[in-house]
């Protein structure tokens, strides 16, 4: 089974952001470092959350949009203190765009499908037998 590309590029987002919060100074480590992987992996846990459980795929695609708009909000604090140079900052912003583009997909999806009528054929209460 193909991986969904929001999963691919989510694993792709996680593992630049370990990797670039490893450089942060000491005095942002278990700050900023900790906060921006933290709202990372809140999104990442809302997306499977969404693709198991699908009587709440909505709240679950809500909870992911949050925590990727937090990331995004974090991530321009960590330019403004210089934590990311503007190349970092561009690629990172990049990653964040093309994973929030899949998820309004997602999110647009769900909802055509909540606005749906669940249509079942009646079969007059006679049933089998």
């Amino acid at each position: 089974m193909q991986e969904s590309p929001i999963f691919t590029r989510t694993h792709d987002m996680l593992l630049w952001l370990a990797q670039a919060t490893r450089k942060f100074p000491r005095e942002y480590r278990f700050t900023l470092a900790q906060r921006t992987l933290n709202q990372a992996f809140t999104f990442q846990d809302a997306l499977i959350a969404a693709s198991i459980d699908a009587t709440r795929v909505a709240d679950h695609l809500l909870r992911a949009d949050i925590a990727l708009t937090g990331l995004r909000k974090t991530l321009l604090i960590c330019l403004d203190l210089q934590l990311l140079d503007n190349g970092q900052y561009r690629h990172v912003s990049g990653l964040t765009a093309e994973t929030g583009r899949l998820l309004g997909g997602w999110q647009r999806t769900a909802k055509d499908k909540a606005a749906r009528p669940n249509h079942r054929v009646s079969d007059g209460g006679t049933g089998p037998g």
